[in-house]
């Protein structure tokens, strides 16, 4: 039985009509679509380094399938909807990450969507042949608009990722810097955290009436200005 969405972790944010489970695995959950939302998962990413030469593991792909597992079980969603860069590159799409992904697929049997990015838009021939339904440009469900990049033109609530937004707290001495998703309501905006294990980030700068939703040990805490 799926977890009731009241009592999942992480923050809620209320736009309008629409309540967003914003998850401390990094991901988003809408209730009323029952649908998981994840960006920037970039799996290959440690095989692309690999294939010019760079020593780096491939349990980074064990490490993040795991984490998508684990939210399937918690959430028990109909549909999985990634905004891009499922996969990191061409080099990195090797047989063994191919193989990860399906065994995901075939143990969840999840329903995977995925709007193509940056990233994976020219492997677009190549992912239709792996169990997930691709869309080149943005889609809009139930009112709220999924895309890659941000919209910059759209009036309606845009969910999107490919930004890898962080937020930079300082405490005293303590510096973190910290994945976060930024909550931007002057455009009607929520840009979600990068997924993967091995992706990096974008320090952001808030606007006033911004919140940056930092993730850290497992919560959710705003920061707004």
């Amino acid at each position: 039985m799926p977890m009731p969405s009241s009592t999942l972790p992480g923050e809620v944010l209320t736009v309008g009509p629409t309540r967003l489970h914003l998850l401390p695995d990094r991901a988003l959950y809408l209730p009323t679509q029952r649908a998981l939302l994840l960006s920037d998962v970039h799996l290959g990413k440690a095989e692309t380094f690999q294939h010019y030469g760079l020593p780096v593991s491939s349990q980074v792909n064990q490490g993040t399938l795991a984490r998508l597992e684990a939210l399937w079980a918690q959430c028990q969603p109909d549909s999985l909807w990634i905004l891009g860069d499922l996969f990191h590159g061409r080099e990195g799409l090797g047989d063994g990450v191919i193989d990860q992904w399906l065994k995901f697929l075939h143990r969840t049997q999840i329903r995977a969507n995925l709007i193509l990015g940056n990233h994976d838009r020219r492997l677009e021939d190549t992912l239709t042949q792996l169990s997930v339904e691709c869309f080149v440009e943005a889609v809009e469900v139930g009112g709220i608009l999924f895309s890659h990049e941000p919209d910059l033109d759209s009036t309606r609530l845009n969910i999107c990722g490919h930004i890898h937004p962080c937020f930079r707290l300082s405490m005293g001495c303590d510096r973190l810097r910290l994945p976060c998703f930024h909550w931007q309501p002057r455009q009607n905006r929520l840009t979600l955290p990068s997924f993967g294990e091995f992706t990096g980030g974008y320090d952001i700068a808030l606007a006033a009436g911004e919140t940056a939703y930092v993730v850290a040990e497992g919560a959710v805490v705003g920061f707004g200005k």
